[in-house]
């Protein structure tokens, strides 16, 4: 069954999400009607590396009163109202104290900025810039109604089998509250990634789905999960902020590509970069910013893990509304999601091909094309710009065959190919797929 993903967004928006709590748990429960995900429990406390599982938080209220009692802001009206994490606090204090506790941004006055403090205790609000140039020099009534606990750190997993053990991996994170292209694009595109792949007779990789916590989570995953998918890894995909208004795909590489090591995940990036353009970039990996890639490609483990996003966001692209009220769904558009799951969609396609090499299963002169429908049966002025007898190309389709027919030695990938005839993988694939069905080359 098809999710309707726009009436999901609708279901997952308003709901108040951190790093730990209710909030996400009430996601992976909204979402495992679409995805077949088992939902894992970490205990607070929990050593994970260099870092230890949080807390649970819980927002029930925050709300700042004049002394009149009329309402400035409420966490009814907006969950970004709050300081994420933000520990409780009730009292009436005057305005200087009050402006160290409350988050503007001041280059967009009429957005609510998205502030944590996760790991340090802390008390906040967030509002407009113009909301709080109305605020004068006065006392106000604050009242943040927030619950900090031992609980658990949840996150969600499950795997779509194929041919091989090999994995590849698929994931996001849920930890943001009320924000679209930030927090829901990723989520919603995997859903359909997986609906496509599901309908698939045949999978070389496995595929295994991953929803976490932004950072402390795929930490936590490697802690549980690192030494086993090191072994199994073919390539990975983090998602993340594919539903804003950009048309292209951006992949940031891996780590490997940055220490000139590409691995094939890299080398299929790079290549629909140069020759898919229109669809298709690629930025250099760095581990200043990001996402839950820079985990993945850590030294330790170095996976051969990209990152997919449209809009990139700081410090490396533009994307104004980041961490902002302004992230909605005015911003966000559900056709984008789909696009990008296309996109997305045939970049897997390709990289299922490139899971071994190509080699010619007759080694000592061509083969004979003609009796296989593959070369003009009348050579003649007018048929020797033609691949076949009906197919005029001006030997486009020919000259294909006969070039891959010459490289396949065992020694280069479908992509090495294409990269050496400086052509699109996507017009050698249907070529390929032809060459294996007639018996004239397979892959090893």
């Amino acid at each position: 069954m098809t999710a309707n993903i726009d009436k999901l967004f609708d279901q997952l928006y308003p709901i108040c999400r951190s790093i730990t709590g209710d909030g996400i748990r009430e996601s992976l429960k909204i979402i495992s009607n679409h995805l077949p995900i088992k939902v894992y429990s970490i205990k607070s406390g929990t050593k994970v590396f260099d870092w230890v599982v949080p807390k649970e938080w819980k927002l029930n209220r925050a709300i700042l009163k004049d002394l009149n009692n009329k309402t400035i802001i409420d966490t009814k009206d907006s969950n970004l109202h709050v300081l994420n994490f933000s520990y409780p606090f009730k009292g009436t204090i005057h305005f200087k104290e009050l402006k160290k506790h409350l988050h503007t941004k001041k280059d967009l006055p009429n957005a609510i900025p998205y502030v944590t403090s996760y790991y340090k205790k802390n008390w906040g609000l967030c509002m407009s810039h113009n909301q709080f140039l109305k605020l004068k020099n006065k006392k106000y009534k604050v009242f943040i109604d927030t619950e900090i606990k031992n609980g658990f750190l949840n996150y969600g997993s499950f795997e779509l089998k194929g041919e091989s053990k090999k994995i590849f991996l698929i994931t996001s994170y849920l930890c943001h509250p009320s924000m679209a292209n930030n927090e829901l694009s990723g989520p919603l595109t995997m859903i359909r990634i997986y609906e496509k792949l599901k309908k698939l007779k045949k999978r070389k990789f496995t595929y295994r789905f991953l929803l976490i916590p932004e950072t402390i989570g795929s930490i936590t995953y490697l802690h549980k999960q690192g030494k086993e998918i090191s072994k199994k890894i073919v390539g990975g995909i983090v998602l993340t902020c594919l539903g804003g208004p950009n048309t292209k795909i951006s992949f940031k590489l891996s780590r490997n590509s940055w220490l000139n090591q590409d691995s094939k995940i890299d080398k299929l990036a790079k290549h629909l970069s140069t020759f898919e353009s229109k669809n298709y970039s690629s930025r250099d990996f760095s581990p200043l910013g990001g996402s839950d890639e820079r985990q993945f490609c850590s030294p330790g483990y170095n996976l051969p893990v990209i990152q997919a996003a449209k809009t990139v966001y700081p410090p490396f692209g533009k994307f104004k509304e980041y961490h902002t009220s302004l992230d909605n769904k005015n911003f966000m558009k559900i056709q984008s999601i789909e696009k990008s799951t296309e996109q997305l969609y045939i970049f897997l396609e390709v990289f299922e091909l490139l899971a071994k090499n190509v080699n010619g299963k007759m080694k000592y002169g061509e083969p004979q094309l003609g009796k296989r429908g593959l070369y003009p049966t009348l050579n003649s002025p007018h048929t020797r710009k033609s691949s076949n007898n009906t197919k005029t190309d001006n030997r486009k389709q020919l000259n294909i065959i006969l070039s891959i027919l010459s490289l396949a030695d065992d020694k280069m990938d479908i992509i090495d190919i294409a990269n050496f005839l400086k052509i699109s993988v996507l017009k050698l694939i249907s070529i390929v797929n032809l060459l294996i069905e007639k018996k004239l080359i397979e892959k090893i």
